[in-house]
């Protein structure tokens, strides 16, 4: 158990306090931000509270499992009056998109989240970027709120803690984030089901994506940096949406060599999502994401960006290249 926080006993009180409370997360939800999000919503409804959950966009097919009763709405149009707000796994404010203005009446915002890039918007901000996942923190809270977890809750958390880590892969991934994870099997997390959901259930479409991938991406700099591009006639081809496209980088990224990936993917005509991975430590994407107005972790990272295709990559390119100059790794 981590050491007792007192931002996290503020959180307790006030959720404590709050009759009515919403649950926020970002556009595109993957994960870590449902897993988050479900695991306060039942926690908080089984001490009483009424619990609205809000996303712009829609679950993902293959997280749906994690919300049984389908309580995860979009917002509405009107501004509804919450005691309390919660935001999970949300760098800024503005990734909530539409949700913004359904959770506009509230009497307090509390802002949880592990990205460094967190641009601090809450009335109560609890930011550890040395944590590999939100769900980590909800795992913590809910410990030190001395809430029940039950199979359902360990299920979300573990979900959580798994897809941010790349299945305990990435360099985030601490002996703190084993801990948890082997506490929430105990719980009752059903390993079985969450792997088959997340990881070896994908419908023929995403498989559609990936063979394009395969056939579209290039190698520059002597193959050390991998990207390609999905665009609207991509998802279209394959009878795919933009949510079965989520860790088609890695497999670009995995390949021998390559220390840097990048999925450029067409939004609309003039908006790109640039989404990337780094394989090195001395290499920090977020640092790149952020000169786009993006954000994310050292190994992982993103941002959405207006302007002309050709420009974006040219432009995204010449800063991955100039970051992986500067480690001096060049084979």
């Amino acid at each position: 158990m981590k050491r007792r926080l007192k931002v996290v006993d503020q959180i307790i009180r006030e959720l404590k306090k709050a009759k009515t409370v919403a649950i926020g997360g970002h556009m595109r939800p993957d994960g870590d931000c449902i897993g988050s999000q479900m695991a306060v919503a039942y926690a908080l409804t089984h001490l009483g509270k009424k619990v609205t959950v809000i996303n712009q966009d829609e679950m993902p097919e293959k997280l749906a499992f994690l919300d049984p009763k389908q309580i995860l709405s979009k917002p509405s149009k009107k501004a509804r009056n919450y005691d309390c707000v919660v935001a999970t796994d949300c760098a800024t404010y503005e990734r909530m998109g539409a949700a913004c203005e359904a959770i506009s009446k509230r009497n307090i915002l509390i802002n949880i989240d592990h990205h460094a890039s967190n641009s601090r918007y809450g009335d109560i901000n609890w930011i550890d970027s040395n944590s590999a996942s939100s769900g980590e923190l909800i795992f913590h809270l809910i410990k030190q709120a001395k809430w029940t977890i039950n199979p359902l809750i360990a299920d979300c958390l573990f979900t959580a803690i798994s897809t941010d880590t790349g299945s305990f892969q990435y360099a985030t991934t601490q002996p703190s984030t084993y801990h948890a994870a082997a506490e929430l099997v105990t719980k009752g997390a059903n390993l079985a089901r969450i792997c088959e959901e997340v990881y070896q259930s994908y419908p023929l479409s995403r498989v559609k994506l990936q063979k394009h991938l395969y056939n579209s991406f290039k190698l520059i700099t002597d193959n050390q940096i991998a990207y390609f591009w999905i665009r609207q006639t991509d998802y279209k081809k394959a009878g795919a949406i933009p949510d079965q496209s989520e860790g088609l980088i890695d497999h670009i990224r995995d390949i021998q060599g390559v220390k840097v990936a990048c999925l450029f993917e067409e939004i609309e005509p003039e908006i790109t999502r640039i989404s990337l991975r780094s394989k090195l430590p001395e290499l920090d994407v977020s640092t790149i994401a952020v000169s786009f107005g993006g954000g994310g972790h050292q190994s992982a990272a993103g941002a959405r960006i207006p302007g002309k295709q050709q420009t974006i990559q040219r432009q995204v390119l010449s800063a991955v290249k100039k970051a992986l100059a500067a480690t001096k790794k060049y084979t």
